[in-house]
C-alpha cells in the first residue's frame, strides 16, 4: 500500500512551485519591452482620424543665453537657475538645473579657482565635485552636487554660496570644468 503524504508537504509544494512561477514571470517581464504612455501637450488638438496616436515630444533645452561670452566656458544663469556646459565652437553640450544658494554672484566673468573632490558642505550635507569660482561679502560660490544626490535643505536664514546639482549633472560639471576654465554668470 502506497504511502499518503501529509497535507502540510502538498501545501509547502505547491506553494513552492507558485513562488518558482511568479519569479519566472517577473524576469520575464523585466527583460520584456514596457510601454510608455503618450503625452498630451498643451495646444494638441484630437485627429479626425479614430487611429491617430500622439508621441511625446522631448522638451527642447532652453537656448544658450545671449551675451553669455564664446568658446569653451561655463554659463550660469541665475533667473533661469539653470548651466550651461559650452564646447570650443560655441555650442551648448548640455544643460541642466540647479538650486541655488542665497548669495548669488554678480552677473559677469569668472573662472574655476579651486576643486576638491568631497567635503562637508556649511549646510552639513556632505557633497563632492565642489568647484569654486567667486567670493561673495566674504562668501565662497562653488558648483556641488550632495553626495546622496539630494536637494540643499532649506537655508533657515544663513548665507550659502552653494550651486547644488543633481548627482549626475555634478559629475558632468566635474569631467568638464578644470582649473582655470571660464564661468560666465549671467541674468
Amino acid at each position: 500500500m502506497a504511502a499518503r503524504l501529509p497535507s502540510w508537504a502538498w501545501v509547502t509544494g505547491l506553494t513552492a512551485g507558485a513562488t518558482a512561477v511568479v519569479v519566472a514571470l517577473a524576469v520575464q517581464a523585466d527583460h520584456a519591452p514596457h510601454p510608455t504612455a503618450a503625452v498630451a501637450r498643451p495646444g494638441a488638438s484630437a485627429s479626425a482620424s479614430p487611429h491617430a496616436t500622439l508621441s511625446p515630444k522631448a522638451p527642447s533645452a532652453p537656448a544658450l543665453p545671449d551675451r553669455s561670452g564664446d568658446g569653451r566656458r561655463i554659463v550660469y544663469s541665475i533667473g533661469a537657475q539653470r548651466v550651461w556646459l559650452v564646447d570650443a565652437t560655441g555650442r551648448a553640450t548640455r544643460t541642466f538645473a540647479v538650486w541655488p544658494g542665497t548669495v548669488s554672484p554678480r552677473p559677469g566673468r569668472y573662472s574655476i579657482t579651486l576643486r576638491t573632490q568631497s567635503l562637508k558642505g556649511s549646510d552639513g550635507v556632505e557633497i563632492e565635485h565642489v568647484m569654486y569660482f567667486t567670493k561673495v561679502d566674504g562668501v565662497n560660490v562653488a558648483f556641488s552636487n550632495a553626495l546622496d544626490g539630494a536637494s540643499p535643505p532649506p537655508a533657515n536664514g544663513q548665507k550659502r554660496g552653494g550651486i547644488r546639482l543633481h548627482k549626475e549633472d555634478g559629475a558632468a560639471l566635474w569631467a568638464f570644468g578644470d582649473q582655470g576654465t571660464r564661468v560666465a554668470v549671467v541674468n
